[in-house]
C-alpha cells in the first residue's frame, strides 16, 4: 500500500507505532515482522538516513526504530547504535503536555523492547537514562508506563556490565524505586476479580504497567548480583503482594513465588533478608494453600532448597557465621511449628540440587 501510494509513509508509520505500541503493552510477541520486506525497507531507510551529512531526519528515524522495537525484531547493533540516540532524545523531552509525553511514553516503551543480547555501548545511554529517571523522581514528568520501560531498558542492558549495575543500584537506587512503585500501583489493582474476570477500564492501564514491574524483577535478580541495604524493602513489597493476590489471583500469587525462589537464588542477596522481610513465612503460607499446584510446589520447595544451600556455605567471618546459625535456627523454628517435619529432612538430605557461585558448582 506504501509503494503504490494509498498509504503515506508518515500515517503508516503513525499506524505501526500505535499497534506495536498496544503489541508491546499486552506482551504479544511474534517473528512475522522480522522476515517481512518492510522490516528490510525500514532498516535500509534508518541506514541511508543517518549516511547524510546535513540535516538528518533524526524523527523519522526515531519512528522507524520504534516500529522496528515494537515488532519484536530487533535490529542489529549497527543500527540499534543509530536508533537508541535517536530515541532518547524523543525520551528526553521534559514537556508536560499530553502530547509530548505520549510520545515520550512509546520512546521508552519501544527501547525496554530491545534484547539483553545486544550490548550496545554504554556511552549511548548510560548518561541520558541517569537523567530521565532522575528528573522524573524530582518532577514526575513521566507517565508510569514511561518510568517502568525506562527501568526496564536500563536492566536489560545491564547484563554482564558491572558498570551499569552499580548505577542501578547504588546511584539510583533501584530497589527503593521498585518498591515505592510497586506499593503505589498495588493500590490500582482489584485485588477480588479472579483473572478471567475483566478488569475495569478504569484500571486497565495501571494492572498492566503493575505486572510489568513483576516481569522485570525477574531480570533485575538474575542481573544483580549486588548487595543494597533497600533489597529488603523490595522484597517486602512482593511479599505484600503475594498476601494480597493469594486468594484470588492465582497467576500473580505464582509470579511473587518465583521471584522469592529467583531472590534466593541470587548469592547477593541475604539469607536473614528473606527472613526478616517476611518471605520465609509468606511462602509456609502458600504450602498451605489447597489450591497449590505441581509448580508452585515445586517453586517452595526450590525457595528452601536455595536457602539451605546459603547457610551451608563456609563462611571466613566467625561473626557471620554465629550469625548464620542463629538465622538457621529461627528458620528451621518456624519450620517446625507448622509442622514441616519432612521439609527439614528433605533439606538436611543429600537433594539434587546445584546452585552456581562463580562456576562454581556446590551440590547439596
Amino acid at each position: 500500500m506504501i509503494e503504490e501510494e494509498k498509504l503515506a509513509m508518515g500515517n503508516a508509520l503513525l499506524l505501526l507505532k500505535h499497534m506495536g505500541y498496544c503489541k508491546a503493552l499486552k506482551g504479544v510477541w511474534s517473528d512475522d515482522f522480522k522476515y517481512s520486506l518492510l522490516k528490510a525497507r525500514f532498516e535500509e531507510m534508518i541506514a541511508k538516513e543517518d549516511e547524510k551529512k546535513e540535516e538528518k531526519d533524526e524523527k523519522l528515524i526515531a519512528d522507524l526504530g520504534e516500529c522496528n522495537l515494537f515488532f519484536g525484531s530487533s535490529s542489529s547493533l549497527e543500527l540499534n547504535s543509530i536508533c537508541v540516540p535517536c530515541l532518547l532524545k524523543v525520551a528526553l523531552n521534559k514537556e508536560e503536555n499530553e502530547e509530548a509525553q505520549k510520545e515520550v511514553e512509546m520512546a521508552l516503551l519501544a527501547l525496554s523492547c530491545i534484547f539483553s543480547h545486544y550490548n550496545i555501548e554504554r556511552d549511548l545511554y548510560l548518561n541520558e537514562m541517569k537523567e530521565i529517571i532522575q528528573y522524573h523522581e524530582k518532577h514526575h514528568n513521566l507517565t508510569r508506563l514511561a518510568y517502568q520501560s525506562a527501568w526496564w531498558f536500563l536492566i536489560i542492558l545491564s547484563f554482564n556490565d558491572q558498570k551499569t549495575i552499580e548505577v542501578i543500584v547504588d546511584e539510583l537506587h533501584f530497589e527503593r524505586e521498585a518498591a515505592r512503585e510497586l506499593d503505589e500501583l498495588m493500590q490500582s489493582v482489584d485485588w477480588k476479580k479472579k483473572e478471567e474476570e475483566e478488569v475495569k477500564e478504569k484500571g486497565k492501564n495501571e494492572e498492566l504497567v503493575f505486572k510489568r514491574w513483576l516481569q522485570m524483577f525477574e531480570h533485575f535478580f538474575i542481573t544483580c548480583r549486588k548487595w543494597n541495604e533497600e533489597c529488603p524493602g523490595l522484597i517486602e513489597s512482593i511479599v505484600r503482594v503475594l498476601q494480597a493476590a493469594k486468594d484470588y489471583r492465582r497467576e500473580i500469587c505464582k509470579t511473587c513465588i518465583y521471584l522469592l525462589r529467583s531472590s534466593a537464588e541470587n548469592r547477593a542477596v541475604k539469607v536473614d533478608a528473606l527472613l526478616k522481610s517476611g518471605a520465609i513465612d509468606a511462602v509456609l503460607e502458600e504450602i498451605q494453600q489447597p489450591t497449590l499446584d505441581e509448580e508452585m510446589t515445586f517453586e517452595c520447595k526450590k525457595f528452601f532448597q536455595l536457602i539451605s544451600v546459603c547457610l551451608k556455605i563456609k563462611e571466613i567471618d566467625e561473626k557471620e557465621e554465629a550469625k548464620k546459625k542463629v538465622i538457621k535456627m529461627e528458620i528451621f523454628d518456624k519450620l517446625e511449628e507448622e509442622g514441616y517435619e519432612d521439609i527439614i529432612i528433605s533439606i538436611q538430605k543429600n537433594i539434587s540440587c546445584i546452585f552456581k557461585d562463580d562456576d562454581v558448582f556446590i551440590y547439596l
